[in-house]
């Protein structure tokens, strides 16, 4: 008697707070959430020398967090870092650091956290793309794609966590793409890491929860094509349903899931129904639905570049 007696405790428990959280979700949804302050923060920003890793430098710089900017690219950074001081930043550093490295990103975090502090805002921004079928792409641009993409979330998190965990503080921010949601075809090194960076992402914010440290907040953006040159050519086979992205949209609408402390963020919405589509409807009707979305040939003019984004 008493473990049924335990069994409808639990169970009753487990009622009261998920109806409580969905109500606490349902109210948040109607009423704007208060967004937090930056002011102070200690920012790091990698792959910041272009596209949306610069965007986001500027749009923190507006707010007064103090910046570390992160790229292979020294000349792209240095001008991130003239832009984001021109946009009223108190203090910008910059540094050379090549993401695909472990050592690297072990060198330059040790120079950070003496020369600057403990990061307490970590954006996992840079990535690189080959766009090709699997059996034309290079061993080494897809041990690549996993070093910038994915591994090198982990060694930044080992790098950065410690001292958030520390002072339960913090914010892990991972740019994913919807390729880390859906398979898509030419990009399968490239799905593969993105897929893998969700995942890592997705797990460490679980476990900063199991372990209590509700200070440190967890943001995944999972964004489709942006015109930022890192997909050029790439092309959409419905714009309204799912457009290519305008970068600055896309900066807007990640910062405002930072400032509201947002776990998932899916751009365009569209993605979300995706999701919600694949996991019921039979493997033929999804495929119809992929001929219909010309989900197969959006990679077929695609230029891109081989770099840092």
């Amino acid at each position: 008697m008493s473990s049924r007696m335990e069994v409808v405790k639990d169970l009753l428990i487990f009622a009261g707070k998920f109806i409580y959280s969905y109500l606490g979700t349902f109210f948040n949804f109607i009423v704007p959430k208060t967004k937090k302050s930056v002011a102070g923060e200690i920012v790091l920003i990698t792959g910041a020398g272009s596209g949306i890793g610069r965007l986001l430098a500027l749009r923190f710089a507006h707010l007064g967090a103090i910046l570390v900017l992160w790229d292979i690219n020294p000349e792209g950074n240095q001008e991130t870092c003239e832009l984001a001081q021109k946009a009223g930043a108190s203090r910008v550093y910059t540094y050379i650091c090549n993401c695909s490295e472990r050592q690297d990103i072990y060198r330059v975090a040790d120079q950070v956290k003496k020369e600057v502090g403990d990061v307490s805002i970590l954006i996992n921004n840079a990535g690189v793309v080959t766009g090709k079928e699997l059996l034309e792409i290079p061993d080494e641009c897809v041990e690549k794609s996993f070093d910038v993409n994915s591994k090198a979330h982990i060694w930044t998190y080992k790098a950065f966590l410690p001292a958030m965990i520390a002072n339960n503080h913090g914010h892990l921010v991972c740019i994913s793409s919807s390729a880390g949601l859906v398979g898509v075809s030419k990009l399968s090194d490239y799905c593969a890491s993105k897929f893998a960076a969700f995942g890592f992402a997705e797990s460490i914010f679980l476990e900063m929860f199991a372990q209590g440290y509700t200070g440190i907040k967890t943001t995944i953006v999972c964004p489709y094509f942006i015109k930022t040159g890192m997909f050029e050519g790439c092309t959409t086979g419905n714009s309204f349903l799912l457009p290519i992205l305008e970068p600055e949209y896309v900066a807007n609408k990640i910062m405002n899931a930072i400032l509201e402390e947002q776990v998932y963020l899916f751009l365009p919405r569209f993605l979300y129904f995706i999701l919600f589509f694949k996991s019921i409807l039979p493997t033929k009707a999804g495929l119809v639905l992929c001929e219909y979305l010309k989900v197969f040939d959006v990679m077929n003019y695609f230029k891109g570049r081989l770099k840092k984004d």
